[in-house]
C-alpha cells in the first residue's frame, strides 16, 4: 500500500505519522505491517501488510477495511494498492 502524507514536512514528522498508522492498524486488525519503501521521502511511504486467513476473500475484505481505516485517520491518502495472495497447492 502506498500512502501520500500531505502533512509531513520532514522525515521526523513522517516517522511519527507512519508509526502512529502502523500501531493503530496492528492493534485493530491483528496484521503484520511495516514500512518497506520510500524511506527517505517526506510525504510518500510504502507499507507492506501480511494477513493470514482460510480464504483469499477474507484477506481481501480485511485489506479493504484497512484501506478505509487508514484514510479515516486523516493523516494519509491511499495512492496505490497492490494485492498478492499466496495459497498452498493441493
Amino acid at each position: 500500500m502506498e500512502l501520500y502524507l500531505p502533512e509531513a514536512n520532514s522525515l521526523k514528522e513522517k516517522r511519527q505519522i507512519v508509526k502512529s498508522i502502523i500501531g493503530k492498524v496492528e492493534n485493530k486488525y491483528n496484521v503484520s505491517i511495516s514500512e518497506v519503501d520510500h524511506h527517505d521521502l517526506w510525504q510518500r511511504v510504502t507499507i507492506g501488510i501480511a494477513h493470514v486467513s482460510e480464504t483469499g476473500e477474507q484477506t481481501k475484505k480485511v485489506l479493504d477495511h484497512i484501506d478505509r481505516f487508514v484514510e479515516s485517520l486523516d493523516k494519509a491518502v491511499v495512492s496505490e494498492r497492490a494485492l498478492s495472495i499466496f495459497a498452498p497447492e493441493n
